[in-house]
């Protein structure tokens, strides 16, 4: 008899197709929640800083200690959810999600504002709990699809994040960021309870403290070295510190989890070469691409005397990514039909190849506004590639009762890449100033822009490495049944 703990109860074809759009909507919201919440306080930094006088190291607490939180959340909250049930671990990190953000909204002081964004970096597990649940639940021939979409709400939401914080500040005030997103929340958790179902899916054990405690303390100690190496000095003895911290947890870290018979984290998964690529891929892509987000606006704000930039303001500046948005949003969804018919390796390998030419756009020609828009969309695209086919290599790698916790590592990998090369980015552009003005000397954004397109052909090779061709001879559908990966990892 089959065991009902570890097969999803997957329904015939025409009944799924009918059930799928009301509980897709309802994780769209749930991860869209989150993804806004990752960067609608940027455009805000500045006007926090001036109503707290406090300097600009303390306010980018603000957005470090949602960082920090969010990436032991991922972890940890993907592996409860895969024993628990991933539907009642969803709704408890959103919850928990919705009280950070209404602290936030009614906060009076910094110390307030930066533990409310603490407490907000538990929504972060949404898009592991959302990934296991559209695997777990829906019909195959629409996983891939899904999954594209839900990954790419990730990147929709940081991009339109940096967009609409502008008029709301500028028409109210900073703390209207967070009440409207708490609406969202809202709406989010009240989508998950009403259309989405438990997952039938669990992965039986016990937490296992001394992982939680010890993977904890390492990415903290990693994230906290690259959040401050500017400030600090990336030669400086506190940081230099924190990443021999860094290295010593996560080593200890490895050798517990291969001793332990329930272990947060499978070793042996990180060690199929499927996973290890993606996790490496997923790495890369991450310090490539997440400068745009954040040297872009600042590009165009810089005023027209400087010899370059728009002197766009805060609103304006933020236009200049819908591009990435809008293609990102029809590139996840491409992106998982094509790896539905051939394999995720060749849309990965592409959002690479296409990150390159974007970056390229933005090093040769962002000297005129059209230049950055045309930059901005080609970027979306291959962050939109990017994004699906990561989720569904290592979903299609891993049993379904290891999702979440693979899925969660994907994250905090890219989570780890994106801090590093938004800092190193960030002292590229710092470290090229004109005299007398103290504004960024246009080459520093012409530097960083050529280091991400390497990068982004860096990871064109890792991607590369990982098993399987890049064009796999499409395969006649069977009849529905039973999907073959519910008894084991599937093939890679």
């Amino acid at each position: 008899m089959t065991d009902p703990t570890t097969t999803p109860a997957h329904p015939p074809a025409a009944e799924a197709r009918r059930g799928v759009a009301a509980p897709f909507t309802a994780l769209l919201i749930a991860v869209l929640s989150f993804s806004l919440m990752q960067t609608m306080v940027v455009p805000a930094l500045p006007d926090l800083r001036r109503e707290f006088d406090v300097s600009t190291t303390v306010v980018s607490w603000v957005l470090s200690a949602f960082l920090l939180t969010a990436s032991v959340a991922t972890a940890l909250l993907g592996r409860v959810g895969d024993m628990f049930g991933k539907r009642r671990v969803l709704v408890a990190s959103l919850t928990v999600f919705a009280v950070g953000t209404l602290l936030a909204a009614l906060s009076d002081s910094i110390g307030l504002l930066i533990a409310a964004r603490a407490v907000q970096g538990v929504g972060s597990a949404a898009f592991p709990l959302a990934f296991g649940i559209v695997r777990d639940q829906f019909p195959r021939e629409r996983v891939p699809v899904a999954i594209g979409l839900i990954s790419s709400t990730f990147g929709i939401g940081f991009g339109v994040g940096l967009v609409i914080p502008g008029p709301i500040v500028d028409a109210l005030d900073w703390h209207w960021i967070f009440w409207l997103g708490l609406v969202v929340i809202v709406l989010g958790v009240l989508a998950v309870v009403t259309f989405v179902e438990e997952s039938p899916v669990r992965s039986p054990g016990r937490i296992d403290w001394t992982g939680v405690v010890l993977l904890s303390a390492g990415v903290v100690a990693l994230l906290l070295a690259i959040s401050e190496g500017k400030s600090w000095g990336w030669a400086s003895a506190g940081v230099i510190g924190l990443f021999v911290a860094a290295v010593l947890l996560l080593t200890v870290f490895a050798l517990v989890e291969r001793r332990l018979s329930e272990p947060l984290i499978d070793m042996e998964l990180l060690r199929r070469p499927a996973v290890a690529a993606s996790h490496v891929t997923a790495l890369i892509i991450g310090f490539g691409m997440y400068g745009a987000f954040t040297l872009v606006p600042l590009l165009a704000q810089t005023p027209p005397q400087a010899g370059y930039g728009f002197g766009a303001s805060v609103t304006g500046a933020g236009l200049f990514m819908v591009p990435m948005a809008a293609t990102m949003l029809v590139a996840s969804p491409l992106a998982g039909r094509i790896g539905a018919a051939v394999g995720f390796k060749l849309p990965l390998v592409l959002a690479c190849l296409i990150g390159v030419v974007g970056f390229a756009v933005y090093a040769g020609a962002h000297d005129t506004e059209w230049a950055l828009y045309v930059g901005s969309g080609i970027l979306g695209i291959g962050v939109g590639f990017a994004f699906a086919a990561l989720a569904n290599l290592v979903v299609a790698a891993v049993d379904p009762r290891q999702t979440g916790e693979a899925t969660g590592i994907n994250t905090i990998m890219r989570t780890i890449g994106g801090s590093l090369g938004a800092q190193v980015s960030a002292s590229l552009v710092a470290s090229h100033t004109l005299a007398g003005s103290g504004l960024p000397a246009e080459s520093g954004y012409t530097t960083a822009f050529v280091m991400s397109a390497i990068a982004l052909g860096v990871a064109t090779l890792a991607a590369l490495s990982g098993p399987g061709t890049l064009w796999r001879t499409p395969v006649k559908a069977a009849a529905p049944g039973p999907r073959p990966e519910t008894s084991g990892p599937a093939a890679s």
